[in-house]
Formats: C-alpha cells, structure tokens, sequence
C-alpha cells in the first residue's frame, strides 16, 4: 500500500508537468539503426542507453541468417538448434530492453548451404528452410524464454530491390524476376516468425529509395520502390503483411526532406503516393508504412554532406514530415554514430562519439512528443471505464508474464480531475498492461490521464495517454 501512496504523489507533481503536453499530434515509433553501434561496439550498452536518453522508443538490427546459421541446423526452426549463433542478438535485445525500448529485426541473407554454395544475396533453394529459421528467430524472442525478451517487431529482407542484396533482378533476357521472388520469400519469412511468435508485428518490402527498372551494362542491377511493390503484388495480391518498410533517402544528403522525386522512385516527399498505390495493389483499405532508414550525411565526414547544423534541421523537419502522414507508423534514422567501418556518416555523434551539434538535442525535442509509449485512443462517447494498454517494457527484465504491477493514475480534464485510482494489472508476454479507467468518455476536449508503473523494487515508468470522445 505504501509503493501505491508514494505513486499517488508523484502523480501530483507529475499531472501539471505532463498535461500541456500530452495533446500532441499522433504517434510514432522512433529511433535508430546501427548494428555497430549496438551490437560490436566495445561501450554497445552504454550506446543503447544513450539513445533512450535521445528520445529514442526503438533500435533496429539486421539479423544475418548466413552469419546466425553457418552450417545446416538438424531442428531448423528450434530456436536454441546448436548451429544458431544468437550472441550478440540475444545481448542486443537484452539490453533495449532494460532501457525502455522496443527492438526490429530484419532478417536477410541466405547461408551458403541452403542455395548451393552462392552468396548471401541468392534466394534459397528451398522455402522451407527460410520459413524454418523465421520460426526459430520468431519465437526466441516471443517471450516464452526466460532471460530472452520478447521482440514485437520484424521484417523480411533488407532492399531486395538492390542486385546486391538479392540476385537475379532480371532474366537473361531482361524480364524482372526479383519481385516474384521476393514475394515468395516474403511469404515464408511472414508465416516462419507468426508461427514463432503469433503477437510479432512483420512487415515486407524494406525498399531502396530507387532504382532502374531496366539492365544497363556495366552498373549493377536495380527496380525502383514502386514498380518492385506492383511486381511484388502481382505475384502474391494476397501476402500476408502488418506493415509495407521502405527506406527513402534522399537523393543527395543536400536534398531537403520533403523533395518529390520522379514516380516509381520514392522519397519521403512522396510517401503518399506509395501508399495510395500499395492499397490499390494489394486490394486493401489501409496499409500501414514504416520507415526503417533515413538519414542525411554530414561533412567534412563526407565531402558531399550537409553541415551539422543542416542536418539538425533536416532531423526535424523528416520526422515532423513523417508524423504528418497518419499511415506511417515507424521512423529509424540510420544511424546513430558514425563508425570507420560503416562508410555512411549520417550519425547523431562523429565516430570518435563527439555530439554533431545540434543535431542529437534536435532529435531528442522531435522525437520525444511522438513517443508511441504515450498512447493517444478515441473511444466513443458514452464508454464506461475505458480500456487501454500501457507499455511496460522494462518490468520484463525482472518480471515473468503473469506478474503484477503497482499502476495509479490521475486523469485531468482542461483544469479539472475526472479519476484517479489504484490497481494492479498482469504483465503480459508483449510486455504491456491492460487497466481499465474510472471514468465514462464524453465529447469534447481531450482527456489526460497521467499513469504510474512500479514493482516496488526500483523499476518504475511514467505513462500520459490522451484520450478523445467521438
């Protein structure tokens, strides 16, 4: 009773501090990629943690299948097989997810023995065990594992558009091929991790900002973003998918966020366009976008980049484009520092991790009134003790499903109170609580409800959800 007192009271303070802010636009998941950074490096933890203290809600890695399985697993989708090497995964996740952060997985590359000694960028020979090792990667971090959090997002390939991430792109006779078997690939990856891990969220695509849609000898082979999404849907107008990834970088590190370029390349100028498409591809009233890439380099890391401070201003001015598009849920700026052996220098911090100022404040004042953690729900007027689901991420560190946590709340209208109240709810395997409020949902201005996480042992979270009658 006493950990619920001191709740209450900090909620007092909390609520006038939280309030002004809550009646933000809507919500995104924002962060970074940067395997260097969070899986290699030699102060990996201390990165990780930074970019919690950058606002960031979550990291995306890149998932080697030819690097996890070198040789042949005897039970493929086991996901604790002797042949996997989940190390620095498994330390990864581990450590987002003491930091409050949520985790993307993007598995890609095919292992020498399943496509008969080729490289990585040559599909399998046989789907099956593509499918095999999603399951095994689903469910590793499906949350049934002690000591192994659960990971809520992922996705299946990375730029399959590029010849050099998969190959063929084109026939000897110059007839796309790419996209008919990305579909396929698509397809095994999506039902390989649902099987492993039924509550992950899987999206496709992962699509370059551009190609060519056409061989020219001598340059490597290419399909721009949206003929590749047609070709893809043409091949499978029923793949199964939460999400549609695409990475739209600009054409130049100077080119300015909301540049539209020339249809089928995308940009995040045109997102729009890609989404409208994507609906009418594949015959659906809604397809939800992630954008896993997006970055601007800098100089004088390189000659062709922008200035610090430019970059500071291209950081906001790309996530406040984002959030504007209600269909875009997800925003991963690559990346979050600089590396000597990543030649791309679009990080928040040089290599040797000194701030390229302004740009890391710049993210963190962008990044955190979207936080996807602060949840924003409309429920019609009339609705009695409305539910909502908070996330409770870092109570997993300690906390197996099943386990209660100490939730209060204060919910505010404009100047006055309309709730407050005390509970426990039980952690569930995703890592969130669902609590019912006290109040009913009328029309009119929002509601803020202000809500307290603890366990009594250290671990402790603060929610502000708003909440809108319709």
């Amino acid at each position: 009773m006493r950990r619920l007192v001191r709740i209450v009271f900090v909620l007092c303070a909390l609520s006038a501090i939280a309030a002004p802010a809550a009646v933000a636009a809507e919500r995104m998941w924002v962060g970074f990629h940067d395997d260097p950074s969070f899986r290699w490096a030699a102060n990996r933890a201390t990165r990780i943690e930074s970019t919690a203290q950058n606002g960031s809600t979550i990291i995306r890695l890149l998932v080697g299948w030819n690097t996890t399985a070198t040789k042949r697993p005897a039970s493929p989708a086991d996901p604790f097989d002797p042949a996997y090497n989940f190390g620095d995964i498994d330390e990864a996740v581990r450590t987002a997810q003491a930091n409050d952060l949520e985790v993307m997985l993007t598995i890609s590359g095919t292992p020498r023995w399943a496509n008969g000694g080729k490289k990585a960028n040559v599909m399998p020979r046989r789907l099956a065990d593509f499918r095999a090792f999603a399951q095994a990667i689903g469910a590793r971090y499906s949350g049934r594992f002690d000591d192994l959090p659960f990971v809520r997002f992922f996705s299946i390939w990375n730029e399959p558009n590029l010849n050099v991430f998969l190959t063929p792109q084109f026939d000897k006779k110059g007839r796309s091929v790419s996209p008919r078997n990305y579909a396929k690939l698509a397809a095994a990856g999506f039902a390989g991790v649902k099987a492993g891990n039924p509550l992950a969220k899987v999206a496709v695509g992962e699509t370059s900002a551009r190609g060519r849609d056409k061989r020219k000898k001598g340059v490597s082979d290419t399909h721009s973003p949206g003929r590749f999404a047609e070709l893809v849907a043409k091949a499978n107008k029923r793949l199964r998918f939460d999400a549609w990834s695409h990475h739209p970088y600009p054409f130049n590190p100077a080119s300015a966020p909301s540049q539209v370029v020339k249809w089928p390349n995308v940009s995040l100028g045109s997102l729009p366009r890609l989404h409208t498409n994507l609906r009418k591809w594949f015959k659906r009233k809604d397809v939800s976008v992630w954008v896993t890439e997006y970055g601007h380099q800098t100089r004088p890391q390189d000659r062709f980049g922008v200035t610090y401070s430019t970059q500071a201003t291209y950081i906001k001015r790309s996530i406040s484009l984002a959030r504007k598009f209600k269909f875009v849920s997800m925003f991963i700026w690559f990346v979050y520092q600089d590396d000597p052996g990543q030649p791309w220098e679009s990080g928040l911090y040089t290599s040797s991790g000194a701030a390229k100022n302004p740009s890391p404040s710049r993210f963190s004042s962008t990044a955190r009134p979207v936080d996807m953690r602060n949840s924003v729900y409309s429920f019609r007027r009339g609705t009695a003790r409305p539910l909502v689901t908070l996330a409770a991420r870092k109570f997993c560190m300690q906390h197996q499903a099943g386990s209660l946590i100490d939730v209060s709340w204060r919910v505010m209208r404009g100047g006055s109170q309309v709730d407050t109240g005390q509970d426990t709810a039980a952690l569930k395997a995703d890592c969130t609580l669902s609590l019912r409020l006290g109040f009913t949902v009328a029309r009119g201005a929002p509601y803020v409800a202000t809500i307290a996480l603890g366990d009594g042992n250290g671990i402790a979270a603060t929610r502000t959800l708003t909440i809108r009658g319709t």
